[in-house]
């Protein structure tokens, strides 16, 4: 059986939480890679967002996760890329629609408006949620018509 593939990246406000997730991801039974930041020394997130993007984008990795202060700068400049659909949750049944209606392969915490236990909850329900296809599938397409 086939390892998952997870990017995981924050900026300077989610880098605690990220660093925090990293081993609650593998203990799930992930494969891990850490795109930064490594401190919690303000950065520009576009420089660490762009990277992880890109390998979903290639389909290098499976899924992508994204921490930064409200999420919206991550999910904006993931959402560039023509493959990735990133989707911010900040309840484990946003994320769970995310991946079942939109096929998000990205997700999108807001580290200011979640706390550690909830942002597990996301990414455990956000990892083990499948896309349900059918009359979803069509409108998913359509995304990345443009």
């Amino acid at each position: 059986m086939k390892t998952s593939k997870i990017a995981i990246g924050a900026d300077h406000a989610g880098f605690e939480m990220k660093s925090l997730l990293i081993s609650e991801i593998e203990k799930l039974g992930y494969e891990v890679t850490d795109f930064g930041t490594d401190s919690s020394d303000s950065v520009d997130y576009p420089d660490y967002v762009h990277p992880l993007a890109r390998t979903i984008n290639d389909g290098a990795m499976d899924f992508g996760v994204l921490i930064c202060g409200s999420a919206n700068g991550v999910a904006m400049t993931a959402n560039k890329h023509k493959n990735v659909r990133a989707a911010i949750a900040w309840r484990k049944d946003v994320s769970a629609l995310a991946r079942q209606h939109n096929d998000a392969n990205i997700l999108c915490i807001p580290a200011r408006f979640v706390n550690y236990e909830q942002a597990k909850e996301i990414i455990t329900t956000f990892l083990s949620t499948p896309f349900e296809g059918g009359r979803h599938q069509n409108r998913v397409k359509k995304i990345s018509a443009c």
